[in-house]
């Protein structure tokens, strides 16, 4: 050799398995279509569609849904999602019409961390019969003080696909405030979301 500095091959051209793919494992591959595609973005991709969002009508359960930055009710409203992902985390800018909300995703001891303004929530994510299931497992106030995860019991997120479509429903009901937030509707690529 002529002194040449050789670069070592890469042991693997692979790419890493994104927070999904890593929190589903072998399962994830068995999903439809279209949570695949959303789940397995690299980078920076985007998805529209439709919501209708439902808020509680008590005054706590209202100031709650203000407290972490959730929308306000509408009916068939545009959104837009926007994510930006690499291995270790996906960041979700949410555009529910003009209201904007953005979270960041992260695999945590084998649960997924979700930072809603001062709660952080790990949820326990699973697969069954096509659809992913989001269980609320840990909550924490401000990044210190756990609070009693059966305290929210009543939030359930679900995914699923239907006529080629990725769907979602969201919904947080919280004991003394009754409904907080429900939120549902339908996501496709950006480039084909025109109906």
């Amino acid at each position: 050799m002529t002194g040449a500095a050789t670069r070592p091959f890469p042991l693997s051209t692979a790419a890493e398995p994104t927070v999904f793919q890593q929190l589903l494992g072998a399962p994830f591959f068995n999903l439809p279509d279209s949570l695949r595609s959303l789940h397995s973005v690299r980078g920076q991709d985007a998805f529209a569609g439709e919501v209708d969002i439902e808020r509680g009508r008590g005054l706590l359960a209202r100031l709650c849904g203000w407290l972490v930055g959730m929308p306000p009710a509408m009916q068939q409203a545009p959104l837009r999602l926007e994510l930006s992902a690499d291995p270790g985390s996906e960041t979700w800018r949410r555009h529910f019409g003009s209201h904007r909300m953005a979270t960041r995703l992260r695999r945590r001891g084998g649960l997924l961390a979700e930072r809603l303004g001062p709660l952080q929530f790990r949820f326990a994510v699973h697969a069954a019969e096509g659809t992913i299931y989001w269980n609320v497992a840990r909550v924490g106030l401000l990044g210190l003080l756990p609070l009693p995860a059966r305290l929210f019991g009543g939030m359930r997120v679900r995914e699923w696909e239907q006529d080629g479509r990725y769907r979602f429903h969201v919904e947080v009901t919280l004991p003394l405030l009754g409904p907080v937030i429900a939120y549902h509707g339908w996501l496709e690529p950006a480039a084909s979301s025109a109906d």
